[in-house]
């Protein structure tokens, strides 16, 4: 009954952040067109759009005003956006394929594709510091410190790079979970930071949904790595294959498929756990909790 809940919300939200990221980056008259061509690329189309979604849902627990939280949420896409853009390039994965389309750099060139990164990256930071994301300063200075925290060196940055350590390293099981809560985690964490911070509720009070986040973060990665042993290309939008080709250690490659999809069955029961102070209002959370573990691509 929850994925009712679900598929709606889902459509949603990616009709509004199409619709945002068109008006965001309309293209100019000017010698910057390919660069917001670029972005465009990449951010208009495709993709799960799991991370706005979870914005949306956080903020819905504490009644935050539907356009305010969207805000937070083409943010959040701004910046997982320009992590794609920039994982996908030669330097790091040398991707061709990312949501069903040619990568930015295969689509336009190399220069194109990290001046896109590093614009969405900025444009993120311009979002959740205007006025119109918060009357309340204080909420507006707590949403940008959380993001870079999160994106930086001490969250998906910091993954990234341990990530391409990976290729050349031997990982055991707790350096590949901190590797995945760093570059995968830390940006869901903010997620439900954020609608807790929108909700201006006491970091004090914010403990069951960190551990919401933090649970669900890991079974997203976990299923990742199921992904790319058992997925299809053609489902999940981008290659299959490429962490055991690189040689690279995964909650697959240490556990084995059937108990790594165990441990994310238990990641997900345990995240759903966490929203029992909730009622109706966090089905929607509940919800993604169970897409997480189910999905294909």
């Amino acid at each position: 009954m929850r994925q009712l809940t679900l598929k709606p919300a889902m459509e949603k939200v990616a009709v509004e952040i199409d619709r945002h990221f068109d008006l965001l980056l309309e293209v100019p008259d000017d010698a910057r067109r390919v660069l917001y061509e670029a972005m465009r690329h990449a951010a208009i189309g495709g993709g799960k759009r799991l991370r706005p979604l979870l914005v949306c849902a956080a903020c819905d627990l504490f009644h935050v005003d539907r356009d305010a939280a969207m805000r937070v949420a083409v943010a959040i896409e701004c910046i997982h956006v320009y992590s794609l853009i920039h994982d996908d390039l030669p330097c790091m994965d040398d991707d061709d394929i990312r949501r069903g389309k040619p990568t930015v750099h295969k689509a336009f060139d190399e220069a194109a594709a990290v001046l896109a990164g590093d614009a969405l990256h900025a444009v993120a930071f311009e979002i959740l510091a205007d006025e119109a994301t918060s009357a309340d300063p204080f909420v507006r200075i707590e949403l940008v410190a959380e993001l870079a925290r999160a994106s930086g060196p001490g969250g998906m940055a910091g993954g990234q790079m341990m990530d391409l350590a990976a290729e050349t390293e031997s990982f055991d099981l707790s350096t590949v979970t901190r590797l995945q809560q760093l570059k995968t985690g830390a940006l869901i964490g903010f997620c439900l930071e954020a609608g807790a911070i929108m909700g201006r509720v006491p970091p004090e009070g914010r403990g069951r949904l960190r551990g919401y986040a933090r649970d669900i973060g890991l079974a997203f990665q976990i299923v990742d790595d199921i992904l790319d042993v058992e997925g299809d290309a053609g489902a999940t939008g981008k290659a299959v294959g490429k962490d055991a080709a690189a040689g690279k250690a995964t909650f697959v490659s240490l556990l084995g498929v059937d108990r790594a999809r165990q441990q994310a069955e238990m990641l997900v029961s345990q995240a759903v756990s966490h929203l029992s102070n909730f009622g109706a209002e966090a089905d929607l959370l509940r919800a993604v909790a169970d897409y997480i573990i189910e999905r294909d691509r």
